[in-house]
């Protein structure tokens, strides 16, 4: 076994790498950009060495600066994560040349699976199914058009090397087409230096279904089930679940001898993905394999219970597989919800900032329950806009999925995170959906489910209630503090939006004793305490209620299986001077186009004095490599531009003042 690797990345999955390594015995060696000088995969490594400024380009993505790292500390082996350089197949062979190791795939089969187009044909080759489409290279917007009329809309523009939702569009039409191409083209350019592109039919609502390799230098390849990843959002994952609630033990056989026929055809080691949809009939289609360890490997983990990292440096060190085919069992449900700092109720915009609060729920590794949480940040952290917006991966495994559901729900209640827009309550939302209950998913699961955008979840009467409880328990210890408690009964009125709610306090030996309205409940326990962002109400040993609250003054803001409530608590007694209160009307900001995220201008596409119609392109905002056009909302005449090209603009900055025509 290797005495010592460098770790090619950062963040959580530089964090989790390192894990298995101390537990190898192996010493480790992070790099750093100047962003990340003070990250925690810096400080939990053996040795940590300074490779360039912040910009992935000149750090992360620096083959030169990475292999003199090797050099300087003596590393014999490189595992590069996930992202980055992990399946570049010129840093491979690099690292070859050095006599360094590279733990991953050779570097042929790098290539032939970095490039959509041949991976297409090599599977097919393999007697492997494929997806409908056009393989070879579209040199223009025209010749688009021509093929997507060919193979019929709806169609998926491709970027050749793209990976994680980047160079990619549906279009429904010929329009659709010559503006998805443009894009695609552009956001592949900036991202893989490779701005070939190709067209497919585009399946409507499949399942995003992804089968886990492994293969050692022998020629040894096993699958190791499959994972669930329809729960999407911009074509990039945020719900993953291991096994799939859809597939049945003759679909997964199926799907995992393809993979390995695949995987044999290139002469695959190390562990690697092969991805398909899967339609409503179960027939599935090969989609693309993906040369590295993914994001969401820690569910196959949890039902196998195997450590596909220790497995990575086993096989890169030259060692035999040591599990056969018959060993793979898959046991039990895992779960994988990716926390990101982003904006749900802006379209999933990013966010960036410092991380006020960071307090994850707290880890569980048991026979039966397993909290698990895999992150690269810590309280204080900054989340910088030069790299992906992913804060923390939690999981959770139980004996079924009912069980993983309810103990995920449960950590998401528990994780506390302040200071940057985050997608938590979005989350939440989705596990408490019934239909994601029912495993009735697809890749169309959010924009079905969301087609009006989210604004958080809607509480039923149960739920509002414990909400109405926690206010007021919380209200009575802080005027008990005040000793404004008289008789451990005390009455007020909540008011949210423009309902209002009466409720009182009595408290005894036995517990708390609740009535709201004409509705009496009895609780057991509360527990809070002062300036806490956590919150449990306790009905029995068996039954208690997890709430994230937050106070300021008479205002109360109160999250809660992905609701986000804010409410006024008045005692009784002066509650009806409410209805006095003046009204404070927001500004209008309908004559303005407001930046939605962090991100720098792109394009510009009207200047002033321009007439412009609902739904015409304004301008482009580019924000994580990602570019995202601005659209008229209604029609007007552009007054004042704000902005210029190149301009860096915060969230909610002004870029376009219109006026009426």
């Amino acid at each position: 076994m290797f005495k010592k690797i460098l770790i090619a990345n950062r963040g959580e999955i530089a964090v989790r790498i390192i894990k298995t390594a101390k537990k190898m015995g192996v010493k480790t060696v992070a790099i750093y950009s100047d962003a990340d000088e003070e990250s925690l995969h810096v400080s939990n490594a053996d040795e940590a060495i300074y490779i360039g400024a912040s910009s992935a380009s000149e750090s992360y993505l620096n083959i030169d600066k990475i292999i003199k790292a090797c050099k300087q500390t003596g590393a014999e082996a490189v595992h590069p994560g996930y992202g980055f350089l992990s399946e570049n197949p010129f840093f491979c062979e690099s690292l070859e040349k050095e006599n360094i190791v590279f733990i991953g795939p050779n570097s042929e089969a790098i290539r032939a699976m970095g490039d959509k187009i041949t991976s297409k044909e090599i599977a097919k080759g393999a007697g492997v199914s494929i997806i409908p489409g056009y393989m070879g290279l579209i040199e223009n917007a025209e010749q688009a058009v021509k093929i997507a009329n060919q193979i019929t809309y709806p169609i998926m523009i491709k970027a050749s090397a793209g990976g994680g939702g980047k160079g990619m569009r549906i279009a429904y039409n010929d329009a659709e087409t010559i503006e998805g191409f443009a894009r695609a083209k552009s956001e592949a350019g900036a991202s893989f230096a490779d701005d070939r592109i190709f067209i497919e039919k585009y399946i409507e609502k499949p399942r995003h279904i992804e089968i886990q390799v492994l293969g050692d230098k022998f020629g040894n390849i096993i699958y190791l089930g499959e994972r669930e990843c329809s729960i999407q959002r911009r074509n990039q994952k945020i719900i993953e679940e291991a096994p799939s609630p859809f597939l049945d033990e003759e679909t997964r056989k199926k799907m995992g001898e393809q993979a390995i026929m695949l995987a044999k055809a290139v002469d695959y080691y190390s562990a690697g993905t092969v991805e398909f949809i899967v339609d409503k009939e179960k027939n599935f289609y090969f989609l693309e394999m993906n040369t590295r360890l993914q994001v969401e490997h820690p569910v196959t983990e949890l039902v196998t219970n195997i450590d596909l990292v220790e497995q990575m440096l086993q096989i890169a060190a030259g060692k035999k597989l040591q599990i056969a085919q018959e060993d793979i069992k898959l046991v039990g449900s895992a779960i994988e919800c990716r926390i990101y700092a982003e904006d749900p109720k802006r379209n999933f915009l990013p966010s960036t900032g410092r991380l006020k609060t960071y307090r994850p729920p707290k880890e569980i590794f048991s026979d039966r329950l397993i909290v698990r949480n895999d992150s690269g940040v810590y309280e204080g952290a900054v989340i910088s806009p030069f790299y992906d917006p992913m804060i923390a991966k939690l999981c959770t495994f139980a004996p079924s999925r009912k069980e993983a559901i309810n103990l995920m729900q449960n950590a998401l209640s528990e994780f506390a995170l302040e200071g940057v827009g985050n997608n938590i309550d979005f989350l939440q939302t989705v596990m408490g959906q019934k239909r994601f209950q029912k495993g009735d998913i697809s890749t169309a699961y959010i924009a079905e489910e969301f087609a009006n955008g989210f604004s958080g979840a809607k509480l039923n009467k149960e739920q509002l209630q414990n909400v109405l409880i926690t206010i007021a328990l919380m209200q009575y210890r802080l005027d008990e503090r005040m000793g404004q408690i008289k008789n451990n009964y005390m009455e007020w009125v909540i008011f949210i939006k423009n309902k209002q709610y009466e409720i009182s306090v009595k408290k005894n030996n036995s517990g708390w004793h609740v009535k709201i309205d004409n509705n009496e409940v009895h609780l057991s326990d509360f527990l809070w305490r002062f300036g806490a962002i956590i919150a449990k109400i306790i009905y029995d040993k068996e039954n208690e209620t997890i709430l994230k609250v937050n106070r300021q003054n008479a205002i109360f803001n109160i999250r809660y299986l992905g609701a986000d409530i804010s409410a006024i608590i008045l005692p009784k007694k002066i509650a009806h001077l409410m209805k006095y209160m003046p009204q404070k009307a927001p500004p209008d900001m309908s004559r303005f186009l407001l930046c939605p995220m962090p991100g720098q201008i792109s394009r510009i596409d009207v200047k002033e004095g321009d007439i412009v119609e609902e739904g015409q392109s304004l301008a482009i905002i580019e924000a994580m490599k990602m570019e995202n056009i601005l659209y008229a909302s209604k029609r007007g005449r552009v007054k004042k531009l704000n902005i210029e090209l190149g301009s860096i603009l915060a969230v909610d900055e002004i870029i376009i003042e219109f006026e009426e025509v």
